[in-house]
């Protein structure tokens, strides 16, 4: 699957310089950037109209785009973002307190509604991510937001580690969410236990590991993707508990993804 972009979430190295920052992505094997737009990273929400569009020229100089940026939506982000030529804005749509699912949602649809224009006035695609938690869970959690909206404005990015934490099998939510589809995150996490065996109720957080051994089956996801002849964003996150071995498992994942998704079938 030649037609692939395999594009790294740079939110490991927050403080590395913009140069730096590059420099590192290419030598770590990657075609592309997700950049968080966020305070304390190299390109903040203030001055996202001024310095997202000079992060995407240093970007370009070691043959790398920005294919995507994590913040918050506004019309001077999406503003950025067309200036800067990045083609997807990715958030998390969160369930509030106190608030119902059903609520949630129509909250979500009328905020959709009213930033379709502006996407389309852009040219910039919104990506709305499943996120296990208080947020848009899975798969079909997705398609039942998405499925009134042109995917050229607003559509899915899949991640398969939190599907796999509270979803589906992974080629059944590609399936549920194919004709929403922008982009793939890959990563893997499992539940840890984090009472004892003792204790009157059980507690579990998720731990984010690398590609070969959490609960979302990568030769799964890869099958299914070659299956459906997916020409498009694999975006690995290099999210791990273990923050200090991030260099040396992201290489590893690239590596396995790259096997997965570009085998002979």
């Amino acid at each position: 699957m030649a037609d692939i972009t395999y594009a790294l979430f740079t939110k490991p190295w927050p403080a590395l310089a913009l140069p730096e920052l590059a420099t590192h992505v290419r030598a770590l094997g990657f075609d592309a950037v997700e950049l968080p737009v966020r305070p304390g990273f190299q390109v903040e929400p203030e001055q996202a109209t001024r310095d997202l569009p000079r992060a995407a020229g240093v970007f370009r100089a070691e043959g790398l785009q920005i294919i995507s940026v994590a913040a918050t939506v506004s019309e001077a982000m999406i503003a950025a973002c067309a200036e800067a030529k990045v083609p997807i804005l990715r958030v998390m749509e969160p369930i509030h307190a106190g608030e119902s699912y059903p609520q949630a949602e129509s909250r979500i649809r009328a905020t959709y509604d009213r930033l379709v224009p502006l996407l389309e006035r852009y040219g910039v695609c919104l990506g709305i991510q499943n996120h296990c938690g208080r947020y848009l869970p899975n798969a079909l959690a997705l398609r039942a937001i998405l499925r009134d909206y042109d995917p050229r404005h607003i559509a899915a990015v899949w991640d398969a580690a939190h599907e796999a934490l509270v979803g589906m099998a992974g080629d059944m939510a590609l399936d549920v969410i194919w004709p929403h589809l922008c982009m793939v995150n890959l990563k893997n996490g499992f539940w840890k236990r984090t009472s004892g065996p003792e204790a009157p109720h059980a507690t579990w957080r998720h731990y984010w590991t690398s590609g070969r051994h959490g609960l979302a089956d990568w030769q799964v996801v890869a099958t299914e993707l070659q299956r459906r002849r997916y020409q498009g964003i694999v975006c690995l996150t290099a999210e791990y508990t273990d923050t200090s071995a991030a260099d040396r498992l992201i290489v590893e994942d690239l590596a396995w993804a790259r096997a997965l998704l570009e085998k002979d079938v």
